[in-house]
């Protein structure tokens, strides 16, 4: 096959110089990423908006190319300054990830200002310094390309020159690296973030100058950046993981040359080449996570949070059934809506709100609540609109020289097949979440897009033989015509009903606690038992079967479309539908389609304003109202109910301590057979690279005992307990309770009885603590989701039991008054005790507690000593305790382990490990007083 593959001297050269055009785009993209770990989405549209200001002086006002050029270059300057020091500034500690949904709406901002600009639309040809033609050795060589042989590379130089060997460049470089250290050497990260992003405004300046000329050779060609051209450079920027900008141009170059070879070969598959670069983007991002190390990552939640109903006024009737009022109310109005409009093009639009809010409503479970952002959301939506259409009008196959045809199928029943495809599909696309996150994975969905608009809705099993579809409304049975506008309508509020109802039981299910859980905190998540992997897929298969559903009623309300109306473009307008609307509710997602899709109707769908709804809206409600617009009817909630607390008495929330749950003491007894220790670890060995972190390290913990791990910071005490809870690669061999948990994951570890606990303390940031521990007693009774769906009995019961054990073990461990409070409020003594309480719930046979009294007052240390002796005491646990606290670890531990550049150097009773030389020499020291304050006789019980 390579062999048929003809590759000409012209098709190289062109190739060369258009992946030029891609290299240079993905620096400017390296550049901020290694500033402010960001992806500027908005980097090709800053660079065209200048370019756009270039065209227009030179085209209409006649001014001198190189004066125009500078006056561009001084827009892009200003541009990149202004949206550093107004959007990036202003989101600077936020998590990336939300940084990164603003560069979309920077995007469409950029290009509502290009189209703002007087008389920019024209067919006359972008301009250059030069225009002239030369054939040197068979090649055409003309000015643009010329352009492009020429700048590019000394921009490149000069940009390497001045990162490598410029003060400022080397300002840069150490903000970027250690912002911390950057500080104490006195130099503004701000600053530096400043001038990165004016560089960035230049960059992409000559970046789109060069640009143009290719992007259809016209002036209006500028408008183009999009994501298409964008992944290119994304993709030469993955391959050079994003920091080295000659790797960048040349991985741009090769891309350049193959698309050029793809298409001179493959004319009648243009899209082969997205394809190709899917797999790329792919490949690039799992390679690249691979380097990642440690198990702690940036939460990227972007649910505001919201305050709980006031406890004096909970029980009233008119509080309690205020959702279901409302939503009523919302659901009538919807319903008398076509009857009042009757126009069919009015109910059309109306039709169309509701599908696109069906597609947000997916983005809210995916992004919202499972933590994981899609930039190719519509691609699903693509496939279930073209895979229905194909099914009614019946599909031939062809694989491998086998074809197969399959027969014609009702409307309906092709709808539910292509949910059914979307779901596996989605499932597939979500399989790298299992190692990617944030930023990497929304590359990856948007590499998904690109390639589902250009190959895979392309091929002729769901297009035909002509390059549009035709679905004519469809009839269920003898008397039922979905033809009428108003009767399509009222499908699709119906199946937006039901979709928003399946949300709700999954928010309100340990399902959605457990997504969550893993959106805040996976590792953590993990340590409760909950399956990561379970829980992206289950968000990836929920969110792909919404779009699908959305996707095969687009199918009927369209009629005819193709694989074009499913632009990347549409993806990231589904964004700004969902977290304008607001991203903690589902009909957060009606609200954004009201407005996003809602608002420009009103102007004739004037394109100025798509994009003013759009990018505009998102840049505001990330900036200023991140809860969205369904966090101004929560803050309208909020007001009303705190009016009505402050008149009615306060409820009574003080709760003593209770005894413990009798269940849970009888559930936590341990039966091990005599010999048989609670933990036995043998031989592990940890290396990052080449550091070796614990060397052969072996101890144990026997049944009902409580072993201290102490050593200097450093010593691998942290990595040794990461090992054991599966946290981390390690060699050796690690059991529990007699059993080789070596080789399972994390939360498999946890359902056998390991549990464990983190120096931070952070658990959960943006649940309660009421959720927080209901999480937990996941362990127990886990939710299913087809019982969670279908609201069965079984899943009824299971949710109000956990609830009661919570409220047991929150009365146990005195947390009464948190029940409600966001985990991120308590204090680092009381989220301590929220980890307790959440390890008893978890019904572990083994507790691994690292630095419990981290960051905790003197004080509430003297008080948690006597609680963890009496979980020991009363439940029969086994501890393994690190601790820097020398009277606490010495006073609760019946033998002490001591650690010193990840090898044990002794073991014993801690009488024994206090007084032992080395264990003085390497980490007590020779001052009387500290080796006295470690004194083990001083126990919290004597004192």
């Amino acid at each position: 096959m390579l062999a048929d593959i003809l590759i000409t001297r012209q098709v190289v050269f062109n190739g060369v110089v258009t992946g030029l055009t891609y290299g240079v785009l993905g620096v400017g993209l390296v550049l901020v990423y290694r500033s402010s770990r960001v992806i500027n989405f908005a980097h090709g549209q800053m660079g065209a908006f200048a370019a756009a200001i270039l065209a227009l002086l030179v085209i209409r006002w006649d001014i001198n190319f190189y004066l125009a050029f500078a006056a561009a270059l001084a827009a892009g300057a200003a541009l990149g300054a202004a949206v550093e020091l107004s959007v990036v500034r202003r989101l600077f500690t936020s998590p990336r990830i939300v940084l990164f949904a603003a560069t979309l709406g920077v995007a469409q901002l950029m290009l509502l200002f290009q189209f703002l600009l007087p008389d920019l639309h024209t067919n006359e040809r972008f301009p250059t310094p030069l225009d002239a033609r030369w054939r040197i050795g068979g090649l055409l060589i003309r000015s643009e390309h010329l352009m492009v042989l020429v700048v590019v590379p000394v921009i490149t130089v000069a940009l390497a020159w001045f990162l490598e060997r410029s003060k400022q460049g080397t300002a840069i470089r150490a903000a970027a690296d250690n912002p911390d250290a950057a500080r104490l050497s006195a130099i503004s990260v701000k600053t530096m973030s400043t001038l990165v992003w004016v560089l960035a405004g230049l960059l992409a300046t000559v970046t789109a100058v060069l640009v143009a000329p290719f992007r259809g050779g016209t002036a209006v060609g500028i408008e183009a950046l999009g994501p298409t051209l964008l992944l290119r450079a994304l993709a030469a920027a993955l391959v050079a993981r994003m920091r080295s900008l000659p790797i960048t141009i040349a991985a741009g170059t090769a891309i350049g040359v193959a698309e050029a070879a793809f298409f001179f070969n493959a004319t009648d598959e243009p899209g082969l080449i997205d394809a190709a670069l899917f797999v790329v983007v792919l490949a690039a991002v799992l390679l690249r996570t691979r380097q990642d190390s440690g198990i702690e990552r940036e939460s990227i939640s972007f649910t505001p949070r919201f305050r709980p109903v006031p406890a004096n006024i909970e029980h009233l009737w008119w509080v309690r059934r205020l959702p279901l009022l409302v939503v009523g109310a919302a659901l009538a109005l919807a319903a008398v809506l076509p009857m009042v409009v009757e126009r069919p093009s009015r109910q059309y639009l109306y039709a169309s709100m509701l599908l696109f809010a069906i597609v947000a409503m997916s983005l809210t479970l995916l992004t919202g609540w499972a933590g994981q952002l899609s930039l190719g959301q519509f691609a699903f939506v693509g496939l279930g609109a073209m895979l229905t259409t194909a099914l009614v009008r019946g599909m031939h196959l062809e694989w491998l020289g086998v074809a197969v045809d399959i027969p014609v199928v009702s409307f309906e029943a092709a709808v539910l097949i292509s949910t059914a495809v979307c779901i596996v599909a989605a499932m597939v696309v979500g399989i790298p979440a299992l190692r990617v996150r944030g930023l990497f994975l929304a590359v990856t969905t948007l590499a998904f897009a690109v390639m589902a608009e250009g190959w895979l809705l392309d091929r002729p099993f769901l297009l035909g033989d002509s390059g549009i579809v035709l679905l004519p409304r469809a009839r269920w049975g003898d008397s039922f015509s979905l033809e009428s506008q108003r009767t399509y309508y009222y499908v699709c509020l119906g199946a937006l009903a039901v979709c928003a109802l399946v949300l709700r039981q999954i928010r309100c299910s340990g399902i959605g606690r457990s997504m969550r859980a893993v959106r805040d905190n996976e590792v953590n998540a993990a340590a409760f038992t909950v399956s990561p992997t379970r829980m992206k897929l289950t968000a990836f298969g929920v969110a792909g079967a919404l779009a699908g559903l959305a996707g095969g009623l687009i199918a009927g309300l369209w009629v005819q479309f193709g694989p074009g109306a499913f632009d990347p473009d549409e993806s990231l307008r589904v964004v700004a539908v969902a977290v304008i609307g607001g991203l903690s509710s589902a009909w957060g997602a009606v609200l954004g389609a009201l407005w996003v899709i809602g608002l420009p109707a009103l102007f004739e769908d004037a394109e100025e304003v798509q994009l003013l709804a759009s990018g505009v809206g998102l840049l505001i409600l990330l900036m200023y109202l991140p809860a969205g617009l369904v966090g101004v009817a929560y803050s309208l909630r909020d007001a009303v109910f705190s009016a009505v607390s402050r008149r009615r008495p306060p409820a009574d929330t003080a709760r003593g301590r209770t005894p413990i749950p009798a269940r849970v003491v009888v559930e936590r007894g341990q039966h091990l057979p005599d010999g048989v220790p609670a933990l036995a670890v043998s031989d592990v060995t940890v290396s990052f690279g080449g550091v070796v972190a614990v060397n052969d390290a072996s101890l144990e913990v026997g049944a009902g005992e409580v072993v201290g791990l102490i050593g200097t910071n450093g010593a691998g005490k942290s990595t040794m307990m990461n090992a054991i809870g599966g946290f981390i690669a390690a060699r050796g061999r690690v059991e529990l309770a007699g059993r080789d948990i070596s080789r399972l994951a994390p939360h498999r570890r946890a359902r056998l009885g390991l549990g464990r606990t983190f120096q931070t303390a952070d658990l959960f940031p943006d649940l309660t603590v009421r959720d927080t521990i209901q999480v937990a007693l996941e362990a127990r009774s886990r939710a299913v989701l087809p019982a969670t769906l279908l609201s069965l009995p079984s899943a009824r019961r299971s949710e109000r039991r956990k609830r009661a054990e919570a409220d047991e073990l929150i009365a146990f461990f005195g947390l009464g008054r948190y029940g409600d409070s966001f985990i991120n409020e308590l204090s680092t003594g009381t989220r301590r005790i929220c980890e307790l309480a959440c390890l008893i719930a978890l019904e572990a046979k083994l507790l691994c507690l690292d630095e419990p009294t981290a960051g905790v007052a003197q004080r509430e240390t003297e008080a948690f000593a006597p609680l963890v002796q009496r979980i020991r005491e009363e439940l029969g646990a086994s501890l393994l305790v690190i601790e820097h606290d020398m009277p606490f670890i010495m006073g609760i531990s019946d033998r002490v382990y001591c650690l010193e550049a990840g090898s044990i150097i002794a073991e014993g009773p801690p009488d024994a490990v206090r007084n032992d030389p080395v264990v003085i020499a390497s980490y007590l020291g020779t001052d009387e007083r500290a080796i006295a304050r470690s004194d083990a006789r001083q126990r919290p019980e004597q004192a």
